[in-house]
């Protein structure tokens, strides 16, 4: 939608509110904004400024057109009578000390392709045909719906390119990638930052451009074009947002009006160690307005269905990644940062008071409790929270020769402690295939054969515990090479043997998450009756076997037992407890030859004995595959 404004000033209110830190679309109002009578309106913020020109090949980069300060609001605004869509501008700032600097508009719509800085007045108009995604969406997104993430780094996931072209356009990527996900059972695409970055090799995470896609694949349109179509095959989108820092370019946000406007001045507050960049003030009421407004800006006028929050652990505390010296405390002396904890609240009761429908979910590393906890409970009010001790606790378990797997039987059981504190979603991201590390198949032990059944049965282990699902591009091609985002995926390996069993399981796997209400209802601990998992065996470190119960928290679908072996050994003759009589279908055999596995397994299913184990009066005997993973349920 396009709410294109009507006069040539900015209207009291809307100053207002952005000064008082509640505005939240000022993408509908601050940078260019074509007029309806003609001419465009440019207004920036730089309540320190000596003065703001606009620049443009408007007349030819002839001039420099000066903007006026809007009474005390700090905001400087004019129009253009010359300028249009496809004007390319900059401002134009001097600052009190006499110094001039050229910026990129901080709310432009577009901007030209790095290293210009020059922004662009884009055709942001579209027509969407995604209205019955839209309307329903709300059901795709509930706590209660089974939710598989595929994150993408689009630059790298596949190059259909132009001749002529580095990068490919949204547009030629919407259907390859439906059609990837909705051959994998994924119902979400997860998008690595696509906002504007000056540094390709920042993965997106170094923003300059907070309302902007980047156009190095194509224009707002051609990204509109893609999410649309992406919504009418039936896959939901998910953007990574950075509000957590941004880099210090001189063309961007750092030092805005020759002040430290966005930032703080201080580096003890406003420099971030780890990424050599600046952290926001969000004390200040014009930058919660700025990047609520950033936030709601691609929820509404790209129609996303939900935001994942960057580095959310560097926003709460203010001695992250400080020594002693290195930081201040906050009024009570503690390392709490209060101010972005009460702009992560604003954040999330904006975007959820105005679209319940969609999700967000926070990269957080830390013991925080409420990340996801509603606000007026005192959370933090995000939708779900990455469970980074799992995949740190899993990832050490998988990587260790299955010979020393029993002495560490606690890396598995331990987040039954906690599972139920939050809303977890289950991630293997691209932070785990980089720099160094390898790649998931290449982290697993044992010749080539037992690497990949370990890959098979990491990914049963993920998509049997309760939490959404997230797995990273190329992992579902059991890539050989870890990640490079100058490359794109190993497509040769698509349908190469073992490799294809891989993706086939994938699928499996995320179908049956799909189809058996108990392996996602209970996915989420604030959903009626708490997480639904029931330990069945937690104990036999021996044998590094586990079993586990997936149960409908409404009761009304089937249990599936869950069995893992963590040994390359068969378990013959396995006894295990179950909460009723019959017949028990296997329903997933990660060892199974279509898979690439040896196929030892339950010739299709299993019938009960009345005998007494692990607290039923029923039980089951199964013989366990070799480092693999069985789903079993009443027939």
């Amino acid at each position: 939608m396009n709410h294109q404004p009507t006069t040539r000033s900015i209207a009291d209110l809307d100053l207002h509110l952005f000064n008082e830190g509640t505005h939240r679309r000022l993408h509908d109002q601050f940078g260019a904004q074509p007029l309806a009578e003609g001419g465009v309106r440019f207004a920036v913020w730089a309540p320190a400024a000596r003065a703001v020109h606009v620049v443009g090949d408007f007349d030819g980069w002839a001039g420099e057109t000066p903007l006026h300060p809007q009474g005390s609001s700090g905001v400087w605004s004019g129009w253009v009578e010359h300028a249009g869509v496809g004007t390319t501008y900059r401002y134009r700032v001097t600052a009190e000390s006499g110094a001039r600097f050229d910026k990129s508009d901080p709310v432009g719509a577009a901007h030209h392709l790095a290293p210009s800085i020059d922004s662009l007045i884009a055709d942001i108009s579209y027509d969407w045909n995604d209205a019955d995604w839209m309307a329903n969406r709300g059901a795709r997104n509930a706590i209660d719906a089974p939710m598989s993430i595929y994150e993408v780094h689009l630059g790298s996931w596949g190059r259909t390119v132009h001749e002529g072209q580095r990068f490919p356009n949204y547009r030629d990527l919407a259907e390859p990638l439906a059609a990837h996900c909705l051959a994998h059972g994924f119902t979400h695409v997860e998008f690595l930052p696509l906002m504007e970055h000056p540094f390709y090799g920042s993965w997106g995470y170094q923003t300059t451009g907070f309302f902007a896609p980047t156009s190095r694949f194509g224009s707002p349109q051609d990204m509109m074009a893609m999410i649309d179509h992406l919504h009418q095959r039936g896959v939901g989108v998910l953007f990574d947002w950075v509000p957590s820092h941004f880099p210090n370019d001189q063309h961007g946000l750092y030092e805005f009006d020759g002040t430290h406007l966005y930032e703080h001045a201080d580096p003890r507050q406003g420099y971030h160690p780890d990424w050599n960049s600046a952290i926001f003030n969000y004390g200040r009421n014009e930058v919660r307005s700025f990047l609520i407004s950033s936030a709601m800006c691609w929820l509404d006028r790209y129609h996303a269905d939900g935001l994942r929050v960057d580095a959310v652990a560097s926003m709460l505390y203010l001695d992250y990644s400080r020594k002693e010296g290195e930081w201040i405390p906050n009024e009570y002396g503690g390392r709490e940062n209060l101010e972005a904890i009460d702009f992560m609240r604003q954040f999330n009761e904006a975007v959820y008071g105005e679209f319940p429908d969609i999700v967000t979910h926070a990269e957080e590393s830390t013991a925080w409790g409420g990340v996801s906890r509603p606000t007026y409970l005192g959370g933090l009010g995000f939708g779900g929270k990455w469970d980074m001790g799992w995949m740190h606790d899993t990832l050490q378990y998988m990587e260790r020769d299955p010979i020393h797997r029993r002495w560490h039987h606690g890396e598995v059981t331990f987040r039954s402690v906690y599972m139920g504190s939050e809303n977890y979603v289950l991630p293997l991201s691209h932070d785990e295939v980089v720099h160094g590390k390898g790649s998931l198949l290449r982290k697993m032990p044992g010749d080539d054969w037992q690497r990949f059944a370990n890959l098979r049965l990491l990914y049963a282990m993920q998509w049997f515990q309760p939490g959404k699902k997230l797995l990273f591009m190329g992992c579902e091609l059991a890539s050989w090479s870890e990640w490079n985002h100058e490359s794109t995926l190993d497509w040769g390996l698509h349908d190469a043997p073992m490799h294809s069993g891989v993706r086939t399981l994938v699928a499996d796997l995320n179908a049956l998450y799909r189809n058996e209400p108990a392996m996602h209802r209970g996915d989420f601990a604030s959903n009626d009756g708490g997480p639904g998992m029931r330990w069945v065996e937690a104990h036999d470190s021996a044998q590094s076997v586990f079993a586990w119960l997936r149960v409908d928290p409404t009761g009304e679908s089937r249990p599936v037992l869950v069995v893992i072996n963590a040994t390359p050994t068969p378990q013959h003759n396995y006894r295990l407890g179950v909460p009723s009589a019959g017949h028990w279908v296997e329903l997933l055999n990660s060892d199974a030859t279509e898979y690439g596995g040896s196929g030892v397994g339950n010739h299709g299913g299993v019938d009960t004995t009345p005998l007494d184990s692990h607290d039923f009066h029923q039980s089951i005997v199964v013989d366990l595959p070799p480092l693999g993973a069985l789903a079993l349920a009443p027939a």
